[in-house]
């Protein structure tokens, strides 16, 4: 991918995730892999354009928001697309737990198992292990997808799971997780389609694309 296409890419989805209120916070942080050249695109709410540097750097990861998205890319060889923000329910986890629990067919088909929440940077590789897509750092939503798009599409996803569990959670409803069988079935689709998009990355090539859910 060439640096104008990686950018209007990063642009397009920033945009995105603007208007659906995703990325309400100016430290909110948006960045996209390359797997052709293993360049990494990063910027956040407020930055006009996406800055350009190495998916590993020489020596460490970095500091801060930029340390976390290269310690998610290097735990997870699916991941292209990564975003530390999210809307105004699912900023709430950490009020309720930092995890939600698998109650909706759709949040464990496209998100997966939310592990439990992580403070230090090293614990978090171990937290995305299991293929989620959805975590909680040092009390900041972490979002993960294969692709921009699908990135776009856990992020609104989890949103909507979110102003349905929280309230719900905050009254005192007892919800029932989902039978064993259909978070097994489910999940297990999940990790198929991580794993050919792994076998992708690794190839240099793109995931593949989604239009929806």
């Amino acid at each position: 991918m060439s640096d104008d296409a990686l950018r209007d890419a990063w642009l397009s989805l920033r945009q995105r995730l603007l208007a659906r209120g995703l990325m309400p916070d100016a430290a909110d942080s948006l960045s996209l892999r390359d797997p052709a050249n293993g360049q990494l695109g990063w910027g956040t709410a407020t930055d006009a354009s996406m800055r350009t540097m190495p998916l590993a750097p020489a020596e460490g990861r970095g500091t801060g928001a930029l340390a976390l998205h290269r310690t998610v890319y290097a735990a997870r060889p699916d991941v292209c697309a990564v975003l530390v923000g999210g809307g105004p329910f699912c900023r709430q986890m950490a009020a309720f737990g930092g995890s939600m629990p698998p109650v909706f067919d759709e949040q464990i088909r496209q998100l997966g198992h939310m592990a439990r929440p992580t403070d230090d940077l090293s614990q978090l590789p171990a937290a995305l292990a299991d293929g989620g897509n959805v975590a909680l750092h040092a009390g900041q939503v972490l979002l993960l997808g294969m692709t921009p798009s699908r990135l776009a599409l856990n992020a609104e996803l989890f949103e909507k799971c979110a102003k349905a569990w929280i309230p719900a959670t905050a009254s005192g409803a007892k919800l029932r997780t989902l039978p064993w069988l259909v978070r097994h079935v489910a999940n297990g689709r999940l990790m198929k389609e991580e794993a050919r998009a792994r076998e992708q990355v690794r190839l240099g090539n793109p995931p593949a694309e989604t239009s929806g859910y």
